[in-house]
């Protein structure tokens, strides 16, 4: 074990933060770190959008579900996953640009990348995040509020800040769940979901004090019982996004 490693099994959602803004030198760090991360080709096909307008701070946290920490965090960053600039280089070399669902899915994974380093590089600095896909519960409205161009769209947003809170940490799948040698090992998955909705539902008894009994595969089901968030396809087809 090293310290890179004890900070991420470490990790844990931060819901309120202290009154205090992140000093220049504390974001350029976290932007840094982000640039820093695995990129497919070197396309680095993402943009961040620091949101520090206190007004539109407030209509983000609005649109992405009237999640108040939003509003009141040290920073708060949308990470978008941005095929524009490929466009534009492509056909600055007289090239015509073709985009596919492939490089859709490039995009997204480059912005979540990026994220990720930003995270781990605010933990580093004694600082909480949390990340907020309610972005995309009204992303037209966001892209609108945050000026995006076509073939952009929010993936997310981060924010970052000196927690107020000290939260316990949530149980994971066990690690044989998630990790199989050479193949895919069904049974063993459906063991590990076992043993984890007994830890869950432990965890959820002692975190409201008995009041909430359930475990993880309930929860899921309540999530995926309907589709979610069916408004995206249309919503990034309209932004020029070709998912075939």
């Amino acid at each position: 074990m090293n310290e890179v490693i004890e900070l991420l099994l470490n990790h844990r959602s931060v819901r309120r933060f202290k009154d205090i803004t992140l000093s220049e030198e504390q974001t350029e760090a976290i932007i840094s770190a982000a640039q820093a991360a695995s990129t497919s080709s070197n396309v680095q096909a993402y943009t961040i959008i620091g949101v520090t307008d206190p007004g539109k701070r407030q209509v983000l946290a609005g649109l992405a579900g009237n999640q108040s920490y939003v509003e009141h965090t040290g920073l708060f960053l949308v990470f978008c996953a941005d095929l524009s600039r490929l466009k534009e280089a492509t056909e600055q070399q007289g090239e015509t640009f073709h985009q596919n669902t492939e490089s859709f899915v490039v995009a997204t994974v480059d912005a979540a990348l990026a994220a990720q380093n930003a995270a781990i590089a605010a933990e580093s600095l004694g600082l909480g995040i949390c990340y907020i896909g309610g972005i995309r519960n009204k992303p037209q409205e966001v892209s609108e509020l945050l000026e995006l161009p076509e073939l952009v769209y929010p993936v997310f947003g981060l924010t970052i800040g000196v927690p107020d809170q000290e939260n316990a940490l949530r149980p994971r799948l066990p690690q044989h769940t998630v990790y199989h040698e050479n193949s895919y090992k069904r049974e063993q998955s459906r063991q590990g979901v076992a043993e984890y909705d007994e830890a869950m539902e432990r965890y959820y008894k002692e975190r409201t004090q008995g009041r909430t009994i359930t475990n993880w595969s309930k929860g899921i089901a309540d999530k995926y019982r309907q589709p979610g968030r069916a408004h995206l396809r249309p919503f990034l087809e309209n932004r020029g996004f070709r998912l075939e």
